[in-house]
């Protein structure tokens, strides 16, 4: 069994991707089979064009990797641009790609909608996210149910490839990640860089601080009782970071009424700030000094490029290149 995961260094990670990709990806380390990770920087350019940030982004996600448990002797971890590999491979699969199954991409469809400039890069990103799959003979991938479909395509590429050139690849199949790992944003919409809404993992504390109590509550006083209270933002957002007794105690004090939105705001902040001070200070020992950092991306290349040669030139050679 050989899993895979990626990360886009579009942006600063946050409490949404903790949860969603990287606490289960980092506890299948102690499960059997291989975990490969990538850092996914030619991903990052359909929608990130400063140089510096995608640099930056890059370097902060390998921090928060490390930082948050990912053990590179039990895991691979590498820049996604180390392994050229990929690039090669999108070419061989993009020449077998219907152009109707790319249009059907429910990602395309819906950064487009939300106005995000059109690219190729950005209408091939499916392939690439095929070839990143099947470079390393990928068994399980875990995904949300949002990016199910992008597995379901890697797959529908893999079978086209071959039939028509011979067995080639190994089909993946998805894992589907439970639905409740869906963290909420600040603004109750699910948590996105894109919605603007996200709460950094290691943001500095006055930050941090300021964006949760600034979370929008309604007009109750403290006093009345809140029969939904299931539904407060606060509260979903602390069955993420606490302890589910913790979480179930402020939640019935929210519903029976006497609990304020203030101090509620600040007990979220306690746990955050809590939950995350021992990773906080394991990425301040990495980032003193990244010369470790490099050398761990460095050797997860050259790791994942032992994989990932011997499948490419199988690929060549099934479709007649030399």
């Amino acid at each position: 069994m050989r899993t895979l995961t990626g990360i886009q260094p579009s942006g600063i990670l946050h409490l949404g991707n903790y949860l969603g990709a990287m606490q289960p990806a980092i506890a299948a380390q102690d499960q059997a089979g291989d975990c490969y990770y990538f850092i996914a920087d030619y991903h990052s350019m359909t929608s990130l064009t400063d140089p510096q940030k995608r640099r930056d982004y890059t370097l902060g996600v390998a921090l928060d990797w490390l930082a948050c448990g990912l053990d590179p002797a039990k895991s691979v971890l590498w820049r996604q641009s180390d392994v050229p590999e990929v690039c090669e491979l999108a070419w061989m699969l993009g020449t077998l790609a219907p152009m109707g199954l790319l249009e059907r991409a429910h990602s395309y469809k819906d950064k487009t909608a939300r106005g995000i400039a059109a690219n190729v890069g950005l209408f091939t990103y499916p392939v690439l996210m095929a070839a990143d799959i099947l470079l390393f003979d990928t068994t399980h991938v875990p995904v949300g149910r949002d990016q199910k479909q992008h597995v379901e395509m890697t797959r529908d590429m893999a079978i086209k490839f071959n039939l028509t050139y011979g067995e080639t690849f190994v089909v993946p199949e998805s894992v589907i990640r439970d639905e409740s790992a869906v963290v909420p944003g600040l603004d109750g919409q699910k948590m996105s860089k894109s919605y603007g809404n996200t709460l950094e993992l290691f943001g500095d504390e006055k930050a941090t601080r300021k964006k949760i109590m600034g979370i929008p509550m309604d007009s109750r006083t403290p006093a009345e009782p809140k029969p939904d209270a299931d539904q407060n933002i606060a509260i979903r957002l602390l069955k993420v970071v606490a302890e589910p007794a913790y979480a179930r105690e402020m939640e019935e004090k929210l519903r029976a009424g006497g609990l304020g939105y203030g101090d509620l705001k600040k007990a979220l902040f306690e746990q955050v700030w809590t939950h995350f001070a021992a990773a906080r200070e394991r990425r301040a020992a990495l980032a003193a000094d990244l010369g470790q950092v490099e050398a761990v991306l460095r050797d997860g290349a050259a790791r994942a490029r032992a994989v990932a040669e011997p499948v490419l030139q199988r690929a060549r050679k099934a479709c007649g290149l030399r």
